[in-house]
């Protein structure tokens, strides 16, 4: 039984990026001992019970990964069974499989993978995943700046979580334009490097064709905050949606703004139109909607995602919801 394993991620220094330093990103692996890529990949994804077996042949594996702190492409082939869990990850992972076959999470969404159709892992939270005998590829791309190119693109300001749904239906454009970016990404890598400005241009349009096949479900900031003399506006705002799941009052808005109660309570009513509580209410009931759309009718209630957001009160939260949306939040669960 054999296994290797080669990790590198060097720092260099380059006046070709804006954000200053590169960490470029190698690893390779390779063997053929279960144990051993158990070891060796599991701790790349810091793994949890991870288990794997030979299936009909001898067991082999290879695992490569390059590119920088941003973006990595890889590409993971096993000849065998390989099972285990993945904690909260920091990175957004878009993967599909060119042969053989595998369920990305089999304790929850149980949605196995089709050939070549890409899939994005769950990694806002813990999965538990399950692949026999295949060749994937992966495209790490980091939180940092897929949100950044998000609030670019759909305006969602410093957040969080940005309400992607893993399991949507992908449009075939979509694809096709992840594939071109992903294509010119490689090529970069092959002739230029991660040290160049094209690298840095080429990541940030992967990160765009990504948010392309998987947009934002969080809401926009209003177009009224983004005006740069509105920047203590849109401070506030942008702290109302990066904490809506913390407690919040109209003293802690104002603090993360630099004003004061009555200075941000006039700023909401003159350019929202609505007081800093409203906002923050409609903004639960947006990430009501967001869960319900998301969630499985028969293993979750309205009750359940509803006091999640803090509300208490099933009948004034589902008539707040219903003057907001239109619908009652049941229907919007079965739809």
């Amino acid at each position: 039984m054999t296994s290797t394993l080669d990790v590198t991620a060097r720092r260099a220094d380059t006046t070709a990026r804006a954000a200053g330093a590169v960490r470029p990103v190698r690893i390779e692996a390779s063997g053929t001992s279960s144990d051993a890529v158990v070891a060796d990949i599991g701790r790349l994804y810091d793994g949890r019970e991870w288990e794997a077996h030979a299936t009909d042949h001898p067991f082999a594996y290879r695992y490569s990964a390059v590119g920088d702190g941003d973006v990595t492409l890889r590409r993971s082939q096993i000849g065998g069974l390989i099972r285990g869990a993945i904690p909260r990850s920091p990175d957004y992972v878009v993967q599909w499989i060119t042969s053989g076959q595998g369920v990305p999470d089999v304790t929850q969404d149980r949605v196995p993978l089709q050939l070549d159709v890409p899939m994005l892992f769950p990694t806002c939270r813990e999965f538990v995943f399950e692949y026999e005998d295949y060749d994937q590829r992966l495209v790490h791309m980091s939180r940092r700046l897929v949100h950044e190119v998000a609030d670019e693109m759909f305006h969602t300001g410093q957040v969080t979580d940005l309400g992607i749904d893993h399991l949507r239906t992908l449009e075939p454009t979509a694809i096709t334009q992840w594939r071109s970016s992903l294509a010119l990404l490689s090529r970069e890598l092959r002739t230029g490097g991660v040290d160049t400005l094209l690298w840095h241009t080429l990541t940030r349009g992967t990160a765009a064709a990504f948010l392309r096949m998987y947009p934002p479900t969080v809401t926009a900031l209003p177009p009224a905050v983004l005006l740069p003399r509105r920047a203590r506006l849109r401070a506030a705002v942008e702290y109302v949606h990066e904490h809506v799941a913390e407690p919040m009052s109209v003293s802690d808005i104002a603090d993360a703004a630099g004003l004061s109660v009555r200075a941000t309570q006039e700023a909401f009513q003159r350019h929202l139109d609505q007081t800093p509580m409203t906002y923050l209410l409609r903004t639960h009931l947006e990430r009501v909607r967001r869960d319900l759309l998301q969630a499985d009718a028969s293993g979750t209630s309205v009750q359940t995602i509803a006091r999640r957001w803090g509300f208490a009160h099933l009948g004034r939260f589902s008539a707040a919801y219903r003057s907001e949306f239109g619908e009652y939040p049941r229907a919007t669960l079965r739809s």
